[in-house]
């Protein structure tokens, strides 16, 4: 468990939880409340992170002991396996992110972790990014309502949006946005000096879904990696977006296979950010947008070049 983990009061009800530094399953979580009303932003990667989670909220103010709106951001584990600590909620969700729920369960991640040792470089990369997290005893809890598009709701007097941007990181992202406060939290949309990690794309979708954070002018983000940002940090992620996508192109177009590619872009001031070596998974999905006929990477064979350009 992290001891640097913290709640950070944003003003006007307005909570976020923060996981520094951000890196693999340390993902970013907030609250919305007013009066006895409350909207939880995504749980954590196992049940003692979000539990730890929910006591501080507890203690910030009395409507988060009983949550009554979950709405996860995305699939991935690290924004949902927490869920069943609050599972007498509202959970809202996409349809998209509903439809690849089951992608990815607990069980799949502790197999993982439970085959690495016999995985070499491989093995010690997934036990140095998934290791600390406990995964078994997790039950996956599904959504109990999907939407499409955007869904306006209320949180006490509170108007709050849910904008589906999705596809980008995954099929169905969602961004939560509160006007009156002038606050966002983007989900996975965003992750501030880490490396973004495209599952899904299509790069366009994700960046305009960076430009529709700045258009919305928000005072305070809440990404769901990283530490709170503005919109210079949307916009950071975007340029990053647009420079690896030039860069893929251009190898693409060459005939080098992805792993060449991963291996030959030169990320300049990106290198900086955590985990650079998502650019593997990042340059894969690219090139199946751009039209790849090659011998596509396996699960296993991503995580073997993440592990060799981590090296």
């Amino acid at each position: 468990m992290r001891g640097d983990a913290r709640l950070e009061d944003l003003g006007g009800g307005i909570y976020a939880w923060l996981q520094p530094d951000g890196s693999w399953g340390l993902s970013n979580a907030g609250l919305v409340s007013d009066a006895d009303a409350s909207l939880l932003v995504d749980t954590l990667y196992d049940l003692p992170l979000t539990q730890r989670m929910l006591d501080a909220m507890s203690d910030a103010t009395p409507a988060a002991r009983k949550i009554d709106t979950l709405v996860n951001t995305h699939s991935n584990g690290d924004h949902t396996y927490g869920n069943q600590l609050v599972g007498d909620a509202r959970i809202i969700t996409s349809t998209a992110t509903a439809e690849e729920w089951d992608e990815v369960t607990p069980e799949i991640m502790a197999q993982m972790l439970a085959a690495s040792d016999q995985l070499g470089a491989t093995g010690e990369f997934i036990r140095r990014a998934f290791g600390p997290f406990q995964f078994a005893g997790l039950k996956p809890t599904p959504p109990t309502e999907t939407f499409d598009g955007q869904l306006d709701l209320r949180v006490g007097d509170l108007d709050v949006e849910l904008i589906e941007v999705g596809p980008a990181h995954t099929a169905g992202d969602v961004i939560i946005h509160v006007p009156s406060t002038r606050t966002i939290f983007t989900g996975d949309i965003l992750f501030i000096d880490g490396t973004p990690i495209m599952w899904e794309g299509p790069v366009a979708n994700w960046i305009a879904a960076c430009e529709k954070i700045a258009e919305l002018d928000p005072e305070v983000v809440v990404p769901g990696h990283g530490p709170l940002t503005d919109t210079r940090g949307a916009l950071a992620v975007r340029d990053y977006l647009a420079y690896v996508r030039d860069e893929a192109r251009k190898r693409f177009d060459a005939g080098l296979t992805i792993r060449d590619a991963a291996h030959d872009i030169a990320l300049g001031d990106y290198s900086a950010w955590l985990d650079s070596e998502r650019i593997a998974v990042n340059v894969a999905t690219l090139y199946r947008e751009f039209g790849y006929d090659g011998p596509p990477l396996g699960p296993m064979e991503v995580f073997e070049l993440m592990a060799e350009l981590a090296r």
